[in-house]
């Protein structure tokens, strides 16, 4: 108990301060409607930026999950249209008077696989990307790596739990494009100079094409099917002496902003490598 008045003794002049302050701001407050408004406005402002951050945090999380959830289903959708696609050829190549339905060898059927991006650079000379699926999710070496708008790049390492990407942004990397209008191909790669632009290569002089002309993946590599978006014609020069053209080409991938891929995953790949090797 002495303990309890020699506090109140110390410290009585700070107590009574806090109490005639109380007292004259609840006055203030229930006899002034200015004040009295000011006060619950306040009160108010602060509630609603608490609900506002609330909010924020709570969209936050709710967009990154339903992102990742509108990436699963196109990854569904497009699995089942390349299996229509699949469907539809076979249809084509039958003669017209056959009219029993097709049976398709799912050994010829392509899978796609989600990923989600951890890792990517665009300012090396020697860029990768790191994906969160491995071995156990079905990946493999040398899968064609692609997002909404077009290639990307080839695995090269895989994990059990991770994988690991070469994108076009390596100039140790080309890839097998074609022009949709006329269906000449060459090869692209990057010259390492700009994320945006890779250089398309052996295509000959008497090759016409334009400012602006789609190119796509040819079919030819063991990584993608074909028509696939690499890119778009930005600029192209050939000097007197050349016997081809110096072509840039615009990425159709923004590899600043990679966030989800899929994984191409051929699921007759190994027959076709293994014939294809016997030839070498």
């Amino acid at each position: 108990m002495r303990k309890l008045f020699a506090f109140l003794a110390k410290y009585s002049v700070l107590i009574l301060f806090i109490i005639l302050e109380t007292i004259s701001f609840s006055m203030i407050v229930n006899n002034d409607g200015y004040q009295q408004s000011v006060f619950f406005s306040s009160g108010n402002t602060l509630i609603a930026s608490l609900y506002k951050v609330n909010n924020s945090v709570f969209e936050y999380f709710y967009l990154k999950k339903a992102n990742e959830g509108l990436a699963k289903e196109n990854v569904n959708l497009q699995n089942e249209l390349a299996n229509l696609k699949l469907r539809l050829d076979t249809l084509k190549a039958r003669p017209t008077d056959d009219v029993q339905t097709p049976s398709i060898d799912p050994n010829l059927e392509i899978n796609y696989i989600l990923a989600k991006v951890i890792n990517n650079s665009t300012n090396k000379q020697l860029n990768y990307i790191t994906l969160n699926k491995g071995l156990r999710d079905g990946v493999r070496k040398d899968m064609g790596v692609i997002n909404e708008d077009g290639v990307v790049g080839v695995v090269s390492n895989v994990s059990e739990k991770f994988a690991v990407v070469i994108p076009i942004l390596n100039p140790r990397i080309h890839f097998n494009g074609k022009f949709v209008k006329n269906n000449y191909n060459g090869f692209v790669n990057w010259d390492g100079v700009d994320y945006r632009f890779a250089k398309l290569n052996d295509i000959a002089r008497h090759v016409i094409f334009s400012k602006g002309d789609s190119l796509v993946t040819s079919g030819y590599s063991h990584s993608f099917p074909e028509g696939i978006l690499i890119g778009t014609v930005d600029d192209f020069n050939i000097e007197e002496s050349d016997a081809y053209f110096d072509i840039r080409v615009k990425l159709a991938v923004n590899f600043r902003t990679l966030s989800y891929v899929k994984l191409i995953d051929y699921l007759n790949y190994e027959e076709r490598l293994n014939l294809e090797n016997e030839m070498q």
